[in-house]
């Protein structure tokens, strides 16, 4: 949409502060028009987050932009993808309810300062930025000083400038609820080529190492993938963590009260200390999980089961290796109905399940990939198809990777990297020399 903006009675003052940065201060409202120019709106309910919050603070980001701004520790932060350099131009949607209020918006250690106020929505000019380089740009907004209860309400950005185009990335709109998606951040997908293994797999191993500060709030870093279920890793919250194996209902819905008798996952069995129950909302089914702190930089294994038990049932099983234990954990074993299969569709995935962490970067390196066809034969997995979730199709969030590193595949994802991988790149590496040594018969 083409708009006309002018820029009146603007008073700009150059200082720089004690930590560097260079500052501006706009001292009178922006009013419109004067050049022709495209302006995209940012909502700022799908692009940003509270990077530094008040100890008790009540802050947050909302569907709807911001709320209970009060303190001036807070620093909200947006972020959007630029395709090429230029000028950066920012206002925003806000009111002031009460008073008048003094904030700052810091990019790229430019920071700039503007008075506002006015109890009814209104745009408001922040200040332009000269962008050197294509790339993730972070905006920093806090507040500085007020007379009322609030610093503001903003609910969206918007901008215009030559480095701003259709290409930039941003979470356009919540159509789908992609406002809860792009917070979360973009999944990412190791795709097995099982193609080469000899028949049937019926066991499949694999290790998962997470570096050290990458273990963020929120993160899954799923080992074993298959068509009925998943079994991995997560960070709950700061003191719990769970080893989690789950497999989905044949009957198709999110709400795991609707399941029918005959189609509901059977618990066989479960590992000590082991909480089961059902899941619901990603779909359906039986889900398991071991309370277990796990650590940043040791390598962890994980071994899943399947067979087909007649009457039109396949059982799949999960055992997990701790090093500190030196031994393989039962975690639990589960029948599926209307289900003859061995394992198919192998893969591993990492995604970020906490929106409000869905700024701050993780990665994890999965390696010695085996499966055991049902002729007994280890075979290595040394291929694989890079994919993304429907948040990194669209070009929402384009802070996604994957590949070979070290003789291992990686996923990375979230922090607003600008390195991304093409979406379904094929890596291979060499052939582990490392197979497992794992008595198989013991575990049945």
């Amino acid at each position: 949409m083409l708009n006309k903006l002018l820029i009146t009675g603007l008073v700009f003052s150059c200082l720089f502060t004690s930590d560097g940065w260079q500052e501006h201060f706009i001292k009178k409202d922006f009013h419109a028009p004067a050049a022709d120019t495209v302006r995209q709106i940012v909502p700022l309910g799908g692009n940003s987050w509270v990077t530094v919050k008040t100890p008790g603070g009540k802050e947050k980001v909302t569907n709807e932009g911001w709320i209970n701004w009060e303190d001036t520790l807070t620093v909200f932060s947006a972020y959007l993808k630029t395709d090429k350099p230029g000028t950066f131009e920012l206002f925003s949607n806000l009111s002031v309810p009460e008073g008048k209020s003094t904030i700052q918006c810091a990019i790229n250690d430019e920071a700039k300062r503007t008075e506002i106020e006015g109890k009814e929505d209104h745009l408001q000019y922040l200040g332009t930025w000269n962008i050197t380089s294509p790339g993730y740009i972070r905006i920093d907004i806090k507040g500085l000083s007020r007379s009322g209860k609030i610093f503001a309400r903003m609910k969206e950005l918007q901008i215009s400038g030559t480095a701003v185009d259709d290409r930039t990335a941003y979470v356009k709109n919540n159509e789908g609820n992609f406002f809860y998606w792009g917070r979360r951040g973009p999944s990412v997908h190791i795709n097995y080529d099982a193609s080469e293994t000899g028949g049937d797999a019926e066991w499949f191993y694999n290790e998962i190492t997470v570096p050290d500060g990458n273990d963020v709030i929120g993160s899954y870093f799923m080992a074993d993938g298959f068509k009925e279920g998943y079994f991995g890793m997560q960070v709950n919250s700061p003191t719990e963590r769970h080893v989690l194996f789950s497999v989905w209902s044949p009957f198709q819905t999110d709400d795991p009260k609707s399941i029918p008798e005959n189609k509901k996952i059977i618990l066989i069995k479960k590992g000590e200390g082991v909480h089961t129950g059902e899941f619901g909302n990603e779909g359906a089914g039986g889900q398991s999980y071991l309370n277990y702190d796990w650590k940043a930089g040791t390598t962890y294994g994980f071994l899943l089961h399947a067979r087909p038990a007649g009457n039109d049932h396949t059982v799949f099983t999960a055992y997990f290796f701790t090093p500190e234990t030196g031994r393989w954990n039962l975690i639990a074993s589960f029948s599926r109905p209307e289900t003859n299969t061995y394992l198919t569709r192998l893969h591993s995935f990492l995604e970020n399940f906490e929106p409000s962490t869905g700024y701050i970067t993780r990665k994890a390196f999965y390696g010695n990939q085996w499966v055991v066809n049902t002729k007994g034969e280890w075979k290595p997995l040394t291929k694989m198809v890079f994919t993304v979730d429907n948040t990194g199709q669209k070009g929402y969030r384009m802070d996604y990777g994957g590949g070979v590193e070290n003789g291992r595949f990686f996923l990375h994802n979230c922090g607003f990297f600008n390195d991304n991988t093409l979406i379904k790149s094929k890596f291979e590496h060499k052939p582990s020399t490392g197979r497992p040594s794992v008595d198989l018969d013991s575990l049945n």
